[in-house]
């Protein structure tokens, strides 16, 4: 986003973020009202521009939004909207995307409320290494012919069958998503929000064989001094990740033959 959607996006965020605590475990029907919302927003070029209109007053796009949505969702939800309505767009995509972020954020909280955030993030990166190595479980996914309700419910079947109720919502959602290029990719921004709330960075390691808890803490210790956070590492094995390990933290890649030039990895980024 640029700078205004950003600054807009992140003030709702903060105002929300009392909501939500508020409602606890029954944030992510918030999260569902705000899914269905974003719905209606990206099929309708019309409305998000009448929304996002710089030449319009703040209260009077609000009203709009009253108008489409009043009545339809939560008192918090509608208040939520009409704060976002009256709020600067860089462009009139970006209230809807807001709004989908808006939305995880309730289904995250609810799992925090519930104390299950963690198994939502390692559900939810499960999720991605079975798509990694599974090209037919990839093909069935992306099958529009089936519903996303049938797909979703694949997911959750080699995800294990029984995960949380955030997880299954935001797997749902993800399979319906078109703001990230591929399912995998809307997976990967989801494991990572649910760390950003434990606020905790997302480690996706790559090995030729499984790290002992040696390891693992040693790596997670290394990390946590060079990026000044705690981090969560996702450890995945890959044979063809001969005698090292492959290190991946948001778009930055770190690749150690061992644990010692990770270190040297560390100093160089620590400057």
């Amino acid at each position: 986003m640029r700078a205004n959607s950003q600054s807009s996006t992140d003030a709702a965020r903060e105002r929300f973020e009392p909501v939500l605590r508020a409602a606890g475990e029954s944030a992510d029907a918030l999260g569902t009202e705000l899914f269905a919302v974003v719905d209606v927003l990206d099929s309708s070029a019309g409305l998000r521009r009448a929304l996002t209109d710089p030449s319009r007053e703040g209260q009077d796009k609000a009203q709009v939004m009253t108008d489409v949505f009043g009545g339809k969702v939560s008192s918090d939800s509608e208040d939520l909207l009409a704060g976002l309505a009256r709020a600067r767009w860089s462009t009139d995509r970006d209230i809807a995307d807001a709004i989908e972020v808006l939305g995880t954020d309730a289904v995250l909280a609810s799992a925090e409320a519930a104390g299950t955030l963690l198994d939502v993030e390692t559900q939810i990166f499960s999720v991605i290494r079975l798509l990694a190595a599974n090209r037919e479980l990839r093909l069935a996914l992306s099958d529009k012919s089936r519903s996303i309700e049938d797909r979703a419910g694949l997911l959750e079947n080699v995800a294990g069958g029984r995960v949380a109720s955030q997880t299954g919502l935001l797997l749902q959602r993800a399979l319906g998503n078109r703001r990230a290029p591929t399912l995998t990719a809307g997976l990967v921004r989801l494991n990572e929000a649910a760390a950003a709330r434990r606020q905790q960075l997302v480690a996706t390691v790559t090995a030729a064989v499984p790290l002992n808890q040696g390891q693992r803490d040693r790596l997670s210790d290394i990390l946590h001094r060079a990026y000044g956070r705690g981090v969560q590492l996702n450890v995945a094995v890959d044979p063809n990740v001969v005698g090292g390990v492959r290190i991946q933290i948001g778009d930055e890649v770190v690749d150690a033959t061992t644990l010692s030039r990770l270190d040297e990895a560390r100093r160089r980024l620590a400057g």
